[in-house]
């Protein structure tokens, strides 16, 4: 039975799809049968960082729909056996999402996969509310901005109310944060969050901190998820999310003030 895990923000972004391909190719890397399902309909961006899009022929409205089987529309990752991406629609309107449809999909999926990652949309319309109601577990993306965690403190509300294990008075969805874009310089100079404040705000368990890194916009350009990048602190912190949301003991990397050489102040460098 697969485990179903929903990505999801309250804010637009902060690098929820970005996440959402990164740990489902972690997650795929590491020798689980995975797959990853575009629930934004109408906008579509998984393809395009999974490096798909020209692939894809059919989509999750299809399926729902019933014009096209689930192996017709499921794109195999080029990097990983293991590895499947479920797109969304670009030219339906997100009405076109049920919940019939959607559970009989992730039922369907469950009996051939490992894990279940949903990208949700943002916000807290139809679309996400769709894409988190069946999860087991989900990671509330999060930006170190005032406006983006106040956000998600809105998410942690409706999975606490939203989600089939709620109304079914189950045990609730676990949650834990994966905060993005998370620049150590700038926290010191007090133009973002900093974590103590950001933990103690949403009270949820934290999985992982993603430096801003340049490695995750040429990942994306290039259309292949930054988990492959592992020179990079982007790709490295990723993958240490991914371990721990599989069990395992990481410390906390990139999340303090590294104070640069002389020979750096001078000559720059970007992180990578």
């Amino acid at each position: 039975m697969a485990r179903i895990i929903v990505v999801t923000s309250g804010k637009g972004g902060v690098g929820k799809t970005t996440s959402a391909a990164a740990i489902a190719t972690g997650l795929a890397l590491r020798g689980n049968k995975t797959v990853v399902i575009d629930f934004d309909v109408g906008l579509r961006n998984l393809d395009l960082i999974m490096g798909c899009e020209r692939r894809v022929v059919y989509d999750l409205v299809n399926v729902i729909q019933g014009e096209a089987g689930l192996n017709q529309a499921m794109i195999r990752d080029k990097r990983s056996d293991n590895l499947y991406i479920l797109p969304a629609s670009q030219t339906r309107d997100k009405d076109a999402l049920t919940l019939e449809g959607v559970e009989q999909v992730l039922e369907k999926l469950s009996e051939d996969f490992d894990y279940i990652v949903c990208d949700s949309p943002a916000g807290i319309e139809r679309g996400a509310q769709l894409a988190m109601y069946f999860a087991d577990e989900a990671i509330v993306v999060t930006n170190p901005e005032v406006s983006s965690v106040r956000d998600s403190d809105r998410i942690l509300g409706l999975l606490a109310s939203k989600t089939r294990r709620a109304e079914q008075n189950q045990d609730p969805v676990i949650e834990r944060l994966l905060i993005t874009r998370y620049d150590p310089n700038r926290v010191d100079s007090g133009d973002m969050l900093n974590l103590e404040d950001i933990q103690e705000i949403l009270a949820i368990k934290l999985i992982g901190l993603i430096p801003e890194s340049e490695a995750v916009l040429r990942a994306s350009n290039s259309g292949v998820p930054v988990t492959h990048d592992q020179d990079s602190d982007a790709g490295q912190a990723y993958s240490d999310t991914v371990a721990r949301l599989l069990g395992d003991e990481k410390p906390l990397r990139f999340h303090l003030l590294q104070k640069r050489s002389f020979l750096s102040r001078i000559f720059g460098g970007g992180r990578r």
